[in-house]
């Protein structure tokens, strides 16, 4: 096994939770549609948890926003990688943007059918 310098313990916790909290500010900075989402996030997770019944519905109905977010976050990693491996169409790179904004509709569509399932039952 390769013996590198990687901090271990506590040192790597705090180390991976900078760089995920820069993944943020980066999201933030570069991404309009995380903007966006991030701020229909901010009226769908307070109604979801004043509208759900139970903790189960209230998770039921916060997820899938939150899942958005989680998606859109994989989606601008994508882009950004496929972008910086060149500027060059190419069918491959185009397929892999296409897939990830897919998966963003989906999570939308996840989101709408959960609150509609829940919703209609109360």
């Amino acid at each position: 096994m390769i013996n590198r310098d990687k901090p271990t313990g506590l040192t790597r916790v705090v180390r991976a939770f900078g760089y995920s909290l820069q993944g943020f500010r980066h999201a933030w900075r570069e991404e309009a549609a995380f903007r966006q989402e991030l701020t229909l996030a901010l009226a769908v997770v307070p109604a979801g948890l004043y509208l759900g019944r139970s903790g189960v519905e209230r998770a039921l109905l916060v997820w899938p926003m939150l899942q958005i977010l989680l998606v859109e976050i994989l989606n601008s990693a994508v882009e950004a990688v496929v972008d910086r491996s060149g500027m060059e169409r190419h069918p491959l790179a185009g397929m892999a943007k296409d897939m990830g904004s897919a998966a963003v509709l989906l999570s939308f569509g996840m989101l709408g059918t959960v609150w509609l399932l829940i919703l209609s039952d109360h």
